[in-house]
Order: C-alpha cells, then sequence, then structure tokens
C-alpha cells in the first residue's frame, strides 16, 4: 500500500479517513485549479488515484497521468471529467451523489426566501439608516417550477411543499413525485413565479435558459440557479434583470469561476461562491464518500 499515491485536486480536504499507508498529495493553491495546474501535478506526482473537485480533468489531464486507475469525485457533477477519455484509459470514475442533496436544497430554498422577502434591499437599507418597510410577497402564494428533479430537485419540491405552494416540475426522465405536478419545460416557463435548476451541465442543456427562454417567463419572475454555471446565459440574465422583465436571481454557479461580472452590479441578484455543498456537515460526508469509493475502485482493482 505505501506505493499508491493520492492527488487531492479538490481545493480543499478535511477527511481523516485516508489510509496512513497512502502517500497523498494536497492541491497547493487551495483554490479551484486550471487545466495546465492539473496537468502540472499530475506529471510531477503521477498519482494511482484523484479526488476530484470541480476544476478540469480533460483528456489532455489524462494523457499525462500515466498510472491513473481512479477518479473519486467529491460532489455529484462529472461534467469536468472527460468520462469518453477515462473509459477509453479504463479510469473508474465515482462520484458522492446523497452527500450534498441537503446542503444544495437548503441553499436553493434560502435564495428564494431571501428574494421574494426582499431581504437584500431592506437589509441594505437599514443599515444605511433607511427604515423603509419595502413590499414583498408570500411564497405559499407563488409557483415555483424545477427544471431537474433528480435527488436535489425532488428535496427542494419537499421543503417548499410545506409552504403551501403550487409546485411544478420538469425532467427529461419524466419523473413523477406527490411534491410536484409534472409539466413540460414550456409549461415550467410561462406558469413559474420561480424556476430553480437542478441539472446537469451537457452540450444539450447549455444556456438552456436563454433570450428566448427569459422571454417566455412571467415578468417579475425570480430565476436560481444552485446547479452549473453554463446552465444560463449570464450576459442576457444581466439584460432582463435590468430591464425589469425578471425580478430577480439567486446564482451559485457561473460560467466562469472566481465570477466577476456585470451581475455584481445588481441589487436584485444574490451571488454565492459555488458553496451549494459547503455546509460543514454535508461537505465532510462528501469528503469521506470520495474516500470510501476511492479504496472500493482501487479493491476492485486488486491494487490493495
Amino acid at each position: 500500500m505505501s506505493s499508491i499515491t493520492i492527488l487531492c485536486t479538490t481545493s480543499s480536504f478535511s477527511a481523516n479517513n485516508i489510509p496512513d499507508q497512502f502517500i497523498v498529495i494536497y492541491n497547493p493553491y487551495k483554490r479551484r485549479l486550471n487545466e495546465d495546474e492539473v496537468i502540472d501535478l499530475v506529471k510531477k506526482y503521477q498519482p494511482d488515484g484523484i479526488i476530484a473537485g470541480v476544476e478540469p480533468i480533460t483528456s489532455k489531464v489524462l494523457k499525462e497521468a500515466g498510472k491513473l486507475k481512479i477518479i473519486s469525485r467529491c460532489g455529484v457533477g462529472l461534467d469536468n471529467v472527460d468520462l469518453v477519455a477515462a473509459k477509453e484509459k479504463g479510469i473508474k470514475v465515482f462520484n458522492t451523489p446523497d452527500a450534498p442533496v441537503s446542503a444544495v436544497a437548503e441553499l436553493t430554498v434560502a435564495m428564494i426566501f431571501a428574494l421574494i422577502r426582499n431581504l437584500l434591499k431592506t437589509d441594505s437599507n437599514t443599515k444605511k439608516g433607511i427604515w423603509e418597510k419595502i413590499k414583498s410577497s408570500l411564497l405559499s402564494e407563488q409557483t415555483v417550477g424545477i427544471i431537474g428533479c433528480g435527488r436535489i430537485g425532488i428535496r427542494v419540491a419537499s421543503i417548499l411543499h410545506e409552504t403551501g405552494c403550487r409546485i411544478l416540475g420538469y425532467d427529461v426522465l419524466n419523473i413523477n413525485s406527490k411534491f410536484f405536478e409534472r409539466v413540460s419545460f414550456h409549461d415550467i416557463l410561462i406558469l413559474s413565479d420561480i424556476i430553480s435548476l437542478h441539472i446537469p451541465l451537457t452540450p444539450e442543456n447549455y444556456h438552456i435558459i436563454n433570450r428566448n427562454e427569459m422571454k417566455k417567463m412571467k415578468p417579475g419572475a425570480i430565476l436560481i440557479n444552485t446547479s452549473r454555471g453554463g446552465l444560463i446565459d449570464e450576459k442576457e440574465l444581466f439584460e432582463y434583470l435590468k430591464n425589469g422583465h425578471l425580478g430577480g436571481a439567486g446564482l451559485d454557479v457561473f460560467e466562469e469561476e472566481p465570477y466577476n461580472g456585470a451581475l455584481c452590479e445588481l441589487e436584485n441578484v444574490i451571488l454565492t461562491p459555488h458553496i451549494g455543498s459547503s455546509a460543514g456537515e454535508s461537505r465532510l460526508r462528501m469528503e469521506e464518500e470520495s474516500v470510501k469509493n476511492l479504496i472500493k475502485g482501487l479493491k476492485e482493482l486488486s491494487l490493495i
């Protein structure tokens, strides 16, 4: 086991269940790595396994990782991993789909409440000495549309269900649940006061919410994305928020991260630095599961 080298490319890692016999190399930058930085690390250390975050694990990276046998993703999405190249090289790929569900769902719901009750503006005003009671809305009187009804989407629906709001759900797999009415993608756009995205980033889903879709949305509608950057055309979102057609947005993910774009100028937008799964309990569970998956893969390959 002493010859097993593990590279943690994820920006942070604190789980203590990695076997002591492994040689573990941690991300020296403590942030999201770019492709060149990942390439440099795999060339230098030639790991047997990678515990990955959201950094790009591309075909170029895998080309330089001659010993790599396992990629254990600390998180749900696998859009940052070239799965075709990994399969061609016989590299096993795992993820942790259950651990971040509650954390991402709760952040989604927190953003919804903050936006419909105008907490951003009232907080700012109060701190400035402006005592103004700005009109807000009841969630129970809203229609919430959920695009993507997997684990996280259904968890969001289950939490919102308790408020009494109307919940619509759309998923390409035609998933049914007691927590939402199943409708078409078009109906989600035209009927919802609040739309929340819970789908992976794929070529088909890139800018799934673009100018045409925003035009169909109800005046004053709110858009939430705690899933993946790239699902929304951010330039068009800025325009539709600025001209007042959309009432607000909550974004935890962006096409380019860290984000420092035009949306930072708007008062009706909540922007967070990809913290959906960062609740302490959830993050630790993800890390521990990623280690278990790594060990499972190594055992299946008889490497330990």
